[in-house]
């Protein structure tokens, strides 16, 4: 799947990057390349959380997982 992500200089010299798709979904890091890849780390955990939520609302339905 592919992210738009937004690429934003702190105060303090930290880049902030954060997922407009999602909710919440923010980290940094100490210059681009690393708050890249953290942000990846980020989305993959978002995604992760809300399917697990998913799964619990709905205990009595059967679950396949599909890899996109």
């Amino acid at each position: 799947m592919l992210f738009h992500v937004t690429l934003t200089s702190a105060e303090d010299g930290w880049i902030v990057a954060e997922c407009p798709a999602l909710p919440g979904c923010v980290s940094q890091g100490q210059d681009e390349k690393e708050a890249l890849e953290n942000i990846k780390e980020a989305i993959t955990a978002w995604l992760w959380a809300e399917d697990q939520k998913a799964l619990r609302d709905k205990p009595n339905i059967s679950h396949v997982v599909v890899a996109v």
